[in-house]
């Protein structure tokens, strides 16, 4: 049985939105043979790594730093690799200038990622890529029926920032204020019902963002910061819920509940999956205290959920070990 769960993207000038979209026909190829492979051991889980051409301008050990730093920053958010093995193909395109696209899929319950980018890619544009890491997000949420792939995509949209933030390699400002700009696609047009039954693009991975979003801050809120999204997500994990199997979802938010002690994914769904739910987003960057400024945010410390913002920001390894290698 071959389960697809489809994270393509393309690069926007912004480098902040993700665009829903095909793969080349020669990049889906999933039989096709890798020119080398490298493997590499992180958090656990193993990432079988084939490079389909030679043609990149970059060494291939950039390459391996590039994907190696974006299971670094799962691992941080997640405590540990969400799967054990996961194959991941590297393809250049003649096209572009960094990063191109991303897919995830399952074939009979292994994990494949493919990820294209430029033959003339640099360092530079590895190291502002987000793609590696909205990918590896994929592999730590089960698989779950298509009316909510909203929460698939959500999820990855919302935690690769935050995840790439606690090893170092972004700014709060930078996550915040991409928060500020992008999250308001999320909210429901005119007509739009609820995220299990308009399935744009706005509505499905930045409503899905909007969900995490709303119920990060929730459950902080009544866990006086003990617990947030973060410790639901590695619940599901934890539980057995990651991309080689295929649960409800009321499994794996009821995974998430149990994991906090707090009820909020359950009641946040059941909210949200059939209205169009729209929250005053002005109020809620007040009370978080994320003010818009000269194209960028500042931290208002007085604001009365300033804490929630900290705590989600906050790394849960010591600086020694941001990175635990299995």
């Amino acid at each position: 049985m071959l389960v697809l769960r489809i994270a393509a993207v393309l690069i926007s000038a912004l480098g902040s939105l993700i665009f829903g979209a095909d793969l080349p026909a020669a990049s889906v190829n999933d039989s096709a043979a890798s020119a080398s492979t490298d493997t590499l051991s992180i958090g656990g889980g193993e990432i079988d790594v084939g490079f389909e051409s030679d043609d990149f301008s970059l060494p291939q050990a950039s390459l391996l730093s590039w994907v190696q730093r974006s299971a670094c920053a799962v691992t941080e958010y997640y405590g540990r690799f969400p799967v054990q093995k996961v194959n991941l193909t590297i393809t250049a395109v003649g096209e572009g200038g960094g990063v191109i696209a991303g897919r995830t899929i399952t074939i009979d319950g292994t994990p494949l990622t493919r990820v294209t980018l430029s033959p003339s890619a640099t360092d530079a544009s590895l190291l502002n890529d987000w793609v590696m890491t909205h990918e590896m997000v994929h592999l730590a949420f089960p698989s779950v029926p298509r009316q909510h792939h909203w929460i698939e995509e959500g999820i990855a949209t919302y935690v690769e920032p935050i995840a790439r933030a606690q090893i170092g390699d972004l700014k709060p400002e930078k996550v915040w204020g991409d928060l500020l700009d992008g999250i308001p696609r999320g909210l429901p047009a005119p007509g739009d019902q609820g995220l299990d039954n308009t399935h744009t693009w706005g509505r499905t991975y930045w409503g899905g963002a909007l969900f995490c979003l709303m119920a990060d801050v929730e459950i902080h809120r009544r866990t006086n910061n003990r617990f947030g999204l973060q410790d639901a997500l590695r619940g599901i994990v934890a539980a057995g819920g990651n991309m080689d199997h295929e649960w409800p979802l009321a499994r794996a938010l009821k995974a998430g509940d149990d994991a906090t002690g707090v009820p909020v994914l359950a009641e946040l769904y059941d909210q949200m999956k059939e209205t169009p739910v729209a929250p005053d987003l002005p109020a809620l960057w007040r009370e978080l205290g994320v003010r818009p400024s000269g194209g960028s945010v500042v931290f208002d410390q007085t604001a009365p959920l300033a804490s929630v913002v900290r705590s989600i920001m906050a790394r849960r390894s010591t600086p020694a070990a941001p990175c635990r290698h299995g």
